[in-house]
């Protein structure tokens, strides 16, 4: 039964021949453990369930190598899960290296990095992370997510700190149902800018073009909803009975036939009375 070994190199110094100019806690563990130390480059393996914590870099491996002068370098090979404490970065990936010096850490093979501080999403096949600057750069099948804005590219440069992403290598950008293409483009993740450089092509659907297209449809609607309620009126007229006719009055047509003649009579009659 392998029995799992927990060290504190600092501790261990004198048989790690670990000497350093700086006081750094370095510790590990694993399921094993075999090392060679040497006058100018000292080297240690840890396998199995290996685990190792460095400043504010912490992974998990199947296997990590520490080697170079004081142990300056780090290796990891097989499923590979770190943090960095400092940068509030999660990343998975199946093979990296990490520099204890120049705080550089390259990620090898579908790489995926989370800023959860910014909510950025990353994967790509190489990665290359510089703590002291915070600045990431993207190589290989790039894929950014953060909030509204999915960006796809060849190469991207990431900068953690003033939050500003470019890119190249046929870069695309979707921002809700926009779509921007161009040779380089560059992305403000705070306010969301976007500058497109080279030649450039997208689509843009904006809010005033969908409320008319919605208003004319309305209106559309509307219409045929007027003309079918005409032709449902003229249908009804056509089908109702026409009113009867009214009969003429003959006795009144009578009358107003003989009261012309007789109002002469009537003159006559009222002279004769006057003489």
């Amino acid at each position: 039964m392998k029995a799992r070994i927990f060290l504190t190199l600092l501790t261990l110094a004198s048989a790690l021949a670990l000497t350093q100019s700086f006081a750094e806690t370095i510790t590990f563990s694993a399921d094993s453990m075999n090392g060679v130390s040497g006058k100018n480059s000292d080297k240690t393996t840890l396998s199995g369930h290996a685990k190792i914590k460095a400043d504010a870099m912490e992974i998990s491996a199947d296997s990590i190598e520490l080697y170079g002068k004081d142990f300056r370098f780090m290796k990891a090979t097989g499923s590979i899960k770190g943090t960095n404490s400092q940068s509030k970065l999660d990343f998975t990936c199946t093979s990296m290296t990490y520099d204890r010096v120049t705080k550089i850490a390259v990620l090898r093979n579908t790489v995926h990095l989370v800023d959860k501080e910014n909510n950025v999403t990353a994967d790509a096949e190489l990665i290359e992370y510089n703590q002291n600057t915070e600045i990431a750069v993207m190589q290989l099948n790039v894929y950014i997510v953060q909030d509204e804005n999915t960006c796809s590219a060849a190469h991207a440069i990431y900068n953690k700190k003033q939050q500003l992403l470019d890119m190249s290598g046929n870069p695309q950008i979707v921002q809700n149902k926009d779509t921007f293409r161009a040779q380089e483009i560059s992305l403000n993740l705070k306010t969301n800018e976007i500058t497109l450089d080279g030649r450039v092509h997208g689509s843009v659907t904006t809010k005033d073009s969908a409320s008319t297209s919605s208003s004319s449809a309305s209106s559309k609607e509307g219409t045929s909803s007027t003309k079918e309620g005409s032709a449902s009126k003229d249908k009804a007229k056509d089908e109702s009975p026409s009113p009867k006719e009214p009969k003429a009055d003959l006795r009144a047509t009578k009358d107003s036939t003989t009261s012309p003649k007789e109002s002469p009579d009537k003159g006559k009659e009222e002279q004769d009375a006057k003489k």
